[in-house]
């Protein structure tokens, strides 16, 4: 088998191509748009998600514990779908599922049926949390955005200096009898 095949099966894509990244914002997409839905659901009866979950696990204030998880989901959630503050949304679901990965272990022990899907969406909320939202997101357009402002700060300041400068060239010529 030819060498290059391999390398091609084996080699960890490390270039931030257009492939990549648009890989990169359909799975971040996916994930934020398929996540909603969980916040809708306890939003729907928070009182039964409060006792069967978060008063099962010895939270205090379940109600309120409830409310937050319903809402860091319905707003997280497309915060990361489009990759506008995608590090501390995914911070916060990354901390919802830790905690329904604890409900689960509780119930079910290690139970694989049981951790599947908080656990998955845990690792993908992990990912975006260390790696952020990818090229083609709202943050690297505010990224890009303010890196333009600092570029034109930075110029103008240059500007300022050259203009000083070429002033006190000419005072100093002008005093040089």
């Amino acid at each position: 088998m030819n060498t290059s095949i391999l390398s091609l099966v084996f080699k960890p894509n490390v270039n931030p191509n257009i492939a990549s990244q648009t890989a990169w914002a359909i799975f971040r997409a996916v994930v934020g748009i398929m996540m909603i839905h969980n916040g809708l659901d306890k939003l729907g009866n928070i009182e039964s998600f409060a006792e069967a979950y978060v008063s099962y696990i010895g939270l205090p204030f379940p109600i309120f514990f409830s409310y937050v998880a319903a809402f860091t989901e319905l707003i997280g959630a497309p915060l990361v779908a489009l990759g506008l503050f995608t590090r501390p949304a995914a911070l916060g679901l990354l901390a919802t599922m830790i905690v329904a990965m604890y409900h689960h272990i509780l119930v079910a022990g290690l139970s694989i049926a049981y951790l599947e899907l908080s656990a998955i969406y845990a690792v993908c909320f992990l990912f975006f949390l260390i790696n952020g939202a990818g090229l083609f997101s709202t943050d690297a357009l505010i990224l890009n955005w303010l890196d333009s402002q600092a570029l034109t700060q930075k110029a103008k300041q240059i500007m300022l200096l050259e203009k000083s400068y070429q002033a006190s060239q000419s005072n100093q010529e002008q005093q040089i009898p």
